[in-house]
């Protein structure tokens, strides 16, 4: 064919057959995989199969299962049916794999009985980015985001969709009861067919109020007052005006080459009480002593910012914004000086709020302030409904104190934050595709 490029006939061949490492070129990532795990002791990591059966058919070395696993998940294939015929199809596995091509249940095996030998050899990983010094900036940020799990909306129960639908339930059968009343009186011309098929849906209705009271049990005794049918794990969970059914997963991501240095799968909705362990997980993992943590105001909460601060980890979040006193028009906790020095507040009147008591609430102990001139302040209108404007401060609120002075010295670590831990969680949500975990418990999604 004239002006056009010309590919090799199939039929062609060669008298110096090519080798099946001339299609992997040199930079090819499948070569910094099989550098990896040929580097790893897979029996100091607890794979199974690494010593054979001295009796029985050949297995598979695990290395080649592991290896089939890393290619996948870099690649965008989670699936191990998928697996199964890329590695019939694909050069790179091919390679990677010296032509074996073993089953998907073989594939799906391995991860199912290996499943902390996989989560190890994450950690190896992150050990050998801190060998070639990656983590050398010592500055990691936290964040979470809700992964779907595989159940559907429709079987994750709490209180509130039991008592809607039992209601629904409950409405639906009076009305078809109503039809039927009409249609024994003759109000209604309703056929014998029309009659049967209102009795099936009513006995339908009435065994799915069965089955939902055998869920209510289930419900009740769950410790969280939530039940998921297909994946038990799971729970539903807010995000930005809808629902999720599925998992809290939580990272901590290097600030300079943006690498997950820790992570961990939870079913707890919120992040407040994630801080201190992630940050301990990150410096654990980066073998870094002066370790500074950037999170969004989410995870706020007193307890977690000591337990960091306690640890000698800096940390720069955000207080949320919830003070019901500037909702409602009034001088916000911000507007009252806290003097060290005398241990009193100063209020935008400059009058003084004097220590008063201390008294312990939700097992922290805090002390009460405020002055007796409140009820003649001219400002008093702008500043409380009530006889005094009382301040509770908590016996560590110093910490506090200096995490947002620190915020306010360095106000671009959180433009850092969002530079850095939120582009992991778009790649993998787009890897993972519209369901991002298809396994079906908490064990088991961590894995992945």
């Amino acid at each position: 064919m004239k002006r056009f490029v010309s590919g090799e006939s199939r039929s062609q061949a060669t008298l110096f057959p090519e080798f099946l490492d001339d299609f992997v070129t040199e930079d090819n990532p499948v070569r910094a995989i099989e550098a990896f795990v040929e580097a790893l002791d897979l029996r100091h990591l607890g794979f199974q199969g690494v010593d054979p059966h001295a009796t029985g058919r050949p297995a598979y070395h695990p290395a080649v299962l592991l290896k089939i696993y890393l290619y996948g998940y870099l690649n965008r294939i989670q699936s191990s049916r998928r697996l199964e015929r890329e590695a019939q199809r694909n050069v790179e596995l091919m390679w990677l794999t010296e032509r074996l091509t073993p089953d998907f249940k073989t594939i799906a095996d391995f991860r199912k009985n290996n499943g902390k030998a996989i989560r190890d050899t994450c950690r190896d990983f992150v050990v050998l980015c801190r060998r070639l010094g990656l983590f050398s900036q010592a500055i990691v940020t936290i964040d979470g985001s809700k992964f779907k799990a595989v159940n559907n909306r429709d079987r994750n129960f709490t209180f509130a969709k039991m008592k809607r639908r039992a209601e629904e339930i409950e409405k639906s059968i009076e009305h078809y009861l109503r039809q039927l009343d009409s249609a024994d009186q003759g109000a209604l011309a309703v056929t014998e067919a029309q009659t049967a098929h209102l009795k099936e849906k009513i006995a339908a209705l009435t065994e799915e109020v069965q089955q939902l009271q055998a869920i209510e049990i289930r419900r009740t005794q769950a410790p969280d007052q939530q039940v998921s049918l297909t994946a038990p794990d799971a729970r539903s969970m807010t995000t930005r005006g809808t629902g999720v059914v599925g998992y809290n997963v939580q990272t901590a991501v290097d600030s300079r080459h943006h690498l997950i240095i820790a992570h961990e799968v939870t079913n707890v909705g919120s992040d407040r009480g994630q801080l201190s362990r992630m940050a301990k997980r990150a410096r654990d993992a980066s073998g870094t002593s002066d370790l500074n943590v950037v999170a969004d105001r989410g995870y706020f909460k007193g307890e977690e910012v000591l337990a960091c601060h306690e640890a000698g980890i800096t940390t720069y979040l955000p207080k949320p914004k919830t003070s019901p006193s500037q909702a409602r028009g009034l001088f916000p906790r911000e507007a009252l000086r806290y003097v060290p020095e005398r241990n009193e507040y100063r209020c935008p009147a400059g009058e003084r709020l004097i220590w008063r008591f201390k008294n312990v609430e939700k097992g922290q102990v805090l002390h009460c302030y405020w002055s007796s001139a409140c009820p003649g302040c001219s400002r008093k209108p702008q500043c409380t409904t009530g006889i005094y404007r009382r301040i509770k401060r908590w016996e560590h609120e110093s910490v506090l104190e200096s995490v947002q002075g620190r915020l306010d010295q360095k106000p671009e670590m959180m433009r850092l934050r969002r530079q850095t831990v939120e582009h992991p969680f778009g790649t993998l949500k787009a890897w993972m595709g519209a369901t991002h975990f298809l396994t079906k418990t908490l064990k088991t999604s961590a894995r992945k």
